[in-house]
């Protein structure tokens, strides 16, 4: 996925015993154009970041059920969200995000990609103002904690994640969690730097440097409550999932869906998928279906 380079780094991070300080994004709500069409252009279906979203959208997938109501915390351009939806058309999705121009090109994603089962709003994941107690039958965040300005809208999300959940309902958090070194910061930053945009280089090593911690981030998981189990990527936390248990087996309609979208990725975004996917296999987060 990254070269061979990637495990000698690994265990350079795992054996570190410094830690790194959290750098907050300069901005919290992406408004920038260039940042926004570089963020976009990753994440189509063509894009470095298909393979990463194909393999969240899968998991999450495990935990929505026909006629659920999904709420997409930081929904982005859709890129991701666009993936759920295709995979339960009979689920309603609720895409929320603070930036009006991320809303427009989410607008623009859903159109493009004929999507109907998505409704997009206006909001702050800190403070969910216009959701009623137990309203959601899943939340879901994807590589968006990291834009929260500190540990206390951290904590704010996890609480307002909680109260609009429902009691049974599913749940799905993945972000980066922070290096103990720059070097790997810069190394997994850079690793596509001749198939990405500078903008999107310099955003991601930005990200990096503002993910939380893993252990600032499993104490803000614990205000969800019992039942959430927390996944690392081993020997450095790329990726740090936190997943409660699955609601449902793919149905042999979901599982066709699943595998005419892979065979429409490209050969090395095959490779990629499945060397994340075997990443996680190993912290014991396995493919809810086969794909072969």
């Amino acid at each position: 996925m990254f070269g061979p380079l990637m495990t000698p780094r690994l265990i350079l991070e795992r054996l570190s015993l410094r830690a790194l300080p959290r750098v907050p994004e300069p901005e919290l709500i992406m408004q920038d154009p260039a940042q926004i069409a570089a963020f976009v252009e990753a994440g189509r279906e063509d894009g470095i970041l298909a393979f990463t979203y194909f393999f969240h959208a899968l998991q999450i997938t495990s935990l929505v059920r026909p006629g659920d109501r999904v709420l997409d915390l930081a929904c982005g351009p859709a890129n991701q969200l666009v993936q759920v939806a295709r995979l339960n058309p009979r689920a309603h999705f609720v895409g929320l995000d603070a930036s009006a121009n991320m809303l427009d090109r989410a607008r623009a994603t859903l159109a493009r990609c004929a999507i109907s089962n998505v409704e997009l709003v206006s909001g702050d994941m800190t403070r969910l103002l216009d959701i009623e107690n137990a309203m959601m039958d899943c939340v879901i965040c994807t590589m968006s904690l990291h834009h929260l300005p500190d540990l206390a809208a951290l904590a704010a999300t996890m609480r307002e994640v909680r109260r609009v959940l429902k009691p049974d309902g599913g749940l799905y958090l993945v972000d980066f969690g922070r290096f103990k070194r720059a070097g790997t910061q810069r190394y997994f930053a850079q690793a596509r730097r001749d198939n990405q945009s500078a903008q999107f280089t310099q955003d991601y090593l930005q990200s990096l440097k503002a993910a939380f911690s893993v252990k600032e981030l499993s104490a803000a998981a614990a205000l969800l409550g019992p039942g959430i189990v927390r996944y690392l990527t081993p020997l450095a936390p790329l990726m740090v999932v936190f997943k409660s248990a699955d609601r449902r087996h793919l149905d042999a309609t979901t599982q066709h869906l699943a595998r005419d979208l892979y065979q429409r990725m490209t050969t090395a975004q095959h490779k990629d998928f499945q060397d994340l996917a075997h990443w996680f296999r190993g912290a014991g987060l396995a493919l809810p279906c086969a794909l072969a």
